[in-house]
């Protein structure tokens, strides 16, 4: 922290937080906030690698003129990071709640915990009130894999474990169409199901240092019937994603090895959709995301 009486300076500089003993690096890009009631509150964020940018709240006082963010267990006026504290007085209480993760789709527009991997275009998708329709988009011929994709539908890891599933209808129309449900990073992975001559397919794909232009890795799992299939994604510490799949919503057959996801540029790991083909139409086909949702891992 730097302070001054006169803008011009001079300055005095002092540590008033770090991480200390504990397990929360940096802080980062941080903002003091003051509330109505008179307390002060310390704003930052902690880099954690594929999980992204986790936000931190730190109580904040005042001591010589000097902020003191964090706990100062020794008293030199240098806090470290809390990860558990009474929360903030704002005037009333509030239910403890996390960022929403799951969705139902049953509104007709998408939550904000959705983000695309490029700006949207509005015949990507269409929520319909009661499914979130994916149309297939053509992948650009400059893309050489997925990194240069638009039409990836995507959030961000809500916690260091946890379960994601995917109820959805497949309907191509096309050889060559695909939805997946993809870990998207600077390494990445997905489970689909593509389109062939012969019927539909699950396929699981990597790809590895896709940033720099590396080319899939994709095996064929085997042949499904039906249009209507449930993908799933397992997360374990350390981001070790493990994807299964199941006709029933009951039944999970595990597909592919596990996958330890990376961080994109700036940003963590993403979890998400897409559908796309390789050729040009005017009549391609879609798929319908009944639901999506994020529950602890078991």
């Amino acid at each position: 922290m730097l302070r001054s009486k006169n803008i011009y300076g001079p300055y005095e500089r002092k540590v008033v937080l770090d991480q200390g003993n504990t397990a929360v690096n940096g802080p980062h890009q941080g903002a003091w906030i003051d509330t109505k009631t008179g307390e002060d509150w310390f704003i930052h964020f902690q880099d954690k690698g594929a999980y992204g940018r986790i936000v931190h709240l730190q109580p904040m006082k005042w001591l010589n003129d000097w902020p003191v963010i964090g706990t100062d267990k020794d008293g030199d006026g240098k806090g470290e990071p809390v990860l558990i504290h009474k929360k903030p007085n704002v005037g009333k209480i509030f239910p403890i709640v996390t960022p929403v993760e799951s969705d139902e789709f049953n509104e007709l527009k998408l939550g904000l915990q959705w983000q695309w991997q490029a700006n949207p275009k509005p015949y990507w998708a269409m929520a319909t009130g009661k499914s979130l329709r994916l149309y297939s988009y053509q992948i650009p011929d400059s893309a050489k894999n997925f990194w240069d994709v638009p039409n990836l539908l995507m959030q961000k890891f809500p916690a260091e474990e946890f379960e994601a599933t995917a109820k959805l209808q497949f309907k191509p129309r096309l050889d060559g169409e695909r939805v997946g449900f993809i870990i998207m990073g600077q390494n990445y992975a997905y489970l689909s199901l593509l389109k062939k001559p012969e019927g539909i397919f699950v396929t699981y794909t990597i790809c590895n240092q896709a940033d720099k232009g590396n080319a899939e890795i994709e095996k064929i799992i085997g042949k499904i019937e039906g249009e209507i299939i449930h993908l799933r994604v397992t997360v374990s510490k350390g981001a070790k994603c493990l994807f299964s799949y199941s006709a029933d919503g009951v039944s999970y057959i595990e597909a592919g090895e596990s996958f330890i996801a990376q961080p994109g540029r700036w940003v963590g790991a993403r979890m998400g959709f897409f559908c796309t083909r390789d050729v040009q139409t005017n009549d391609s086909g879609f798929a319908e995301v009944d639901w999506f949702r994020v529950t602890k891992k078991e």
